[in-house]
């Protein structure tokens, strides 16, 4: 019997309240707990300290090609300066060919260290004045000379060229910036077109780059507005092809910086722009280098977790010792009743708190055991009631509808229909009673709602045809008792007696997948997902047999478990279709051939 077995299910679980290792478990925690509180913590100011050095770090990189950028823009206005200075006295002389005027240009020549050579020329090229006085290379191709082309393009603009080695003098071999500009001069008292040439020595400007330091590895350089490189302190391997720098982003910076990653090293890239020349100074830094505050910062963290992570576990295991002590004795004394011996009180002794926690435990026995009785009770009751409760609502109502519907066939002189009326209604209570036995076969809870439909078709003047389809093998199957009609009611007063048109129901059963499969469908009005969902959880339909059908799915989970019972799919004005699912177990039984009725 199912009752039995639910007996025996109530009795199997025991009491494991058994402390095996109650100072492991707070030593554990009390660790794992304090390292991850100074995990985190430490984890949070290492961000915040890194992060800060890291952005200290990119400042002062900042800070220093600002610097170069702000002494470089410094020489080129000196350079400018220089300029137009020579343009200046160039206009002020009364001839090109003025000895006051080479004077002047010598001695400002001999001045500036920077100042490599002056010199004027005509706008075929041809020499008009030169300081010093030098003797000029042939083959020069000086129209073809980028300082000479600018100040042809751009007459009104003060050129600059990109570092060259100086080709116009014998003997002279220095690396000089050109800077050009068409001028007007007088020569023998005619104002005249020449294109004045002032070449300042690139030393300085090397200098100033070379004193930049970003790191051990880190390194500025300089390009102009056309991506020439203008300084590189690397710049031989540039030529040979042995390094090559990543100018394609720099183009989208006038001032602002940037991180790269061209050979699968990441390199912080700071720009800026030398007015007005347009030069670019890149910084190229490498934060692995730089940010030395945070590997020092890593190393600190991970000392500093060590000690405290040795620290915690002394800590953890003292304290857990002393916790875990008279613990260690109540669960001694708890030993029997984690086996399952209920009956047993455990020994009340020890520190305050472990008294208390011994005689709560023995009252939570003492409760366990009550209570288990009660619900053992409680179980058996509840399923003899179930259903009686079940037969005392069907039986009083669907007689009263029955007898009445006997009545006015007799009335209406219908001998047949009275006579198949009554016969169904005496197999329908005879199979109901089955001699107060709770489990019956598949065949037998058919032919019980095959006889309840015979009744309710000739009560609703042949408002619905129905069908009952199985296979002759499962009849023998066991299942609980009227379960089919209380869903077959619901399917007729809530989905078929409303209808306009004629009802459809269609029962069958089957096994699938090892389960007893037993499903109801009807082309009723059809219910929504809520409605659905009340019927087994929660309020019931107004009326009927809702509360037939819960109780139905009720009994068969309480009985064979939560894996078994109804399920619904509904669509409204198409039809419900509910599905019984029930285990598969035979004996004997009445059984009939397979059919449709």
């Amino acid at each position: 019997m199912k009752i039995e077995r639910k007996k025996k299910l109530l009795k199997a679980p025991h009491l494991s309240f058994k402390l095996r290792s109650i100072q492991t478990i707070i030593t554990v925690s009390f660790t794992l707990v304090t390292i991850l509180v100074v995990i985190a913590v430490s984890i949070m100011l290492y961000n915040k300290f890194a992060k800060t050095a890291e952005e200290n770090a990119y400042l002062n990189i900042q800070q220093i090609i600002e610097q170069v950028d702000y002494h470089l823009e410094l020489y080129v206005k000196g350079m400018q300066d220089i300029f137009e200075v020579v343009e200046d006295q160039i206009h002020k002389s009364q001839g090109i060919t003025s000895p006051i005027l080479r004077e002047q240009l010598s001695t400002l020549l001999d001045t500036r260290e920077d100042l490599v050579s002056v010199g004027l020329f005509s706008p075929e090229g041809k020499l008009v004045l030169d300081i010093p006085n030098l003797e000029m290379r042939r083959n020069t191709r000086l129209t073809q000379q980028s300082w000479f082309e600018s100040a042809h393009v751009h007459p009104q603009q003060l050129s600059f060229s990109a570092p060259h080695i100086q080709n116009l003098y014998k003997g002279q071999y220095k690396w000089v910036v050109s800077l050009s500009r068409m001028i007007t001069y007088r020569d023998q008292g005619a104002t005249k077109k020449g294109i004045l040439l002032v070449d300042v020595n690139f030393r300085t400007i090397d200098e100033l780059s070379r004193k930049v330091a970003l790191g051990k590895r880190g390194y500025a350089y300089i390009i102009d507005d056309l991506g020439n490189i203008v300084y590189h302190p690397q710049q031989q391997l540039i030529y040979a092809g042995l390094k090559y720098e990543n100018l394609e982003p720099v183009f989208d910076y006038a001032y602002g910086s940037y991180t790269d990653n061209p050979g699968g090293e990441t390199r912080y890239i700071t720009v800026r722009t030398v007015d007005p020349i347009k030069w670019k100074i890149i910084g190229v830094a490498y934060p692995d280098e730089i940010v030395t505050t945070k590997k020092d910062l890593n190393e600190f963290i991970f000392w500093f977790l060590l000690v405290v992570c040795a620290a915690v576990v002394i800590l953890a295991v003292f304290v857990s010792a002393k916790i875990a002590q008279p613990l260690r004795r109540l669960e001694q004394s708890v030993q029997s009743v984690g086996e399952g011996d209920f009956s047993t009180p455990i020994l009340v002794s020890g520190a305050y708190e472990v008294v208390q926690l011994s005689k709560r435990f023995n009252f939570m026995l003492h409760r366990i055991r009550q209570l288990m009785d009660q619900i053992i009770y409680e179980q058996e009751a509840k399923r003899r009631s179930e259903l009686d409760v079940l037969q005392a609502q069907i039986n009083p109502h669907f007689l009263y509808n029955t007898l009445n519907s006997v009545v006015r066939l007799a009335e209406k002189g219908k001998k047949d229909e009275i006579v198949a009326t009554i016969t169904s209604l005496s197999k329908f209570f005879r199979i109901s009673l089955s001699k107060g036995k709770n489990i019956i076969t598949l065949g037998e809870e058919l032919e019980h709602v095959r006889h309840y439909l015979i009744i309710q078709k000739i009560r609703f003047k042949n408002k619905f045809n129905y069908v009952i389809d199985y296979d002759i093998e499962i009849l023998s199957c066991l299942t609980l008792k009227l379960i089919l009609q209380p869903i077959v009611e619901n399917a007729i007063v809530h989905g078929i007696e409303k209808m306009s048109d004629e009802g459809y129901i269609h029962i069958s059963a089957s096994i699938q997948d090892s389960r007893l499969v037993i499903t109801v469908s009807d082309n009723g009005l059809g219910m929504s997902r809520q409605v659905m969902d009340r019927l087994l959880t929660g309020v019931s339909r107004s009326g009927g047999s809702g509360v037939g059908v819960r109780n139905v799915h009720e009994r068969i989970r309480l009985y064979y478990g939560k894996n078994y019972g109804l399920s619904f799919e509904s669509e409204l004005e198409a039809g419900t279709t509910v599905t019984i699912t029930l285990p598969v177990e035979t004996g004997d039984g009445e059984t009939e051939k397979r059919g449709v009725s």
